[in-house]
């Protein structure tokens, strides 16, 4: 069994930065690769970064490539990730997942997934 638990999320202003964490619970934290995913309102939930268990291959979505970092520490079985320059489309809930044996961007091939945390960014 694994669990994700999210935190770090809140309001922040357009231009502003935020850092998510991910605490994760089980043995199996550096094998597969992990990702983070967000979802608005009425919208289908969105790709937003993921990584290998050496942290060497970090794939990012587009609409996120130069503004947000995607890390882990495997010693601390966290991930992270560093939003800066933050935009109001960026306001969603956003879910840490685990269990990708592929840097896929495909929700589908993640088996674990946190609980959630909200990112506001107000204009």
């Amino acid at each position: 069994q694994v669990q994700l638990v999210e935190s770090g999320g809140g309001l922040v202003q357009a231009g502003g930065s935020l850092r998510l964490s991910c605490a994760a619970s089980g043995r199996t934290f550096s094998s597969y690769y992990m990702g983070w995913f967000r979802q608005a309102p009425g919208k289908e939930r969105e790709f937003v970064a993921t990584i290998s268990w050496t942290g060497t291959n970090t794939p990012y979505a587009d609409s996120v490539k130069g503004r947000f970092t995607i890390s882990r520490d495997n010693a601390k079985n966290t991930l992270y990730l560093q939003m800066n320059s933050l935009k109001p489309e960026d306001t969603a809930v956003y879910y840490c997942a685990a269990g990708s044996r592929l840097p896929t961007d495909s929700p589908h091939e993640y088996a674990y997934w946190g609980q959630g945390t909200q990112v506001t960014v107000t204009s």
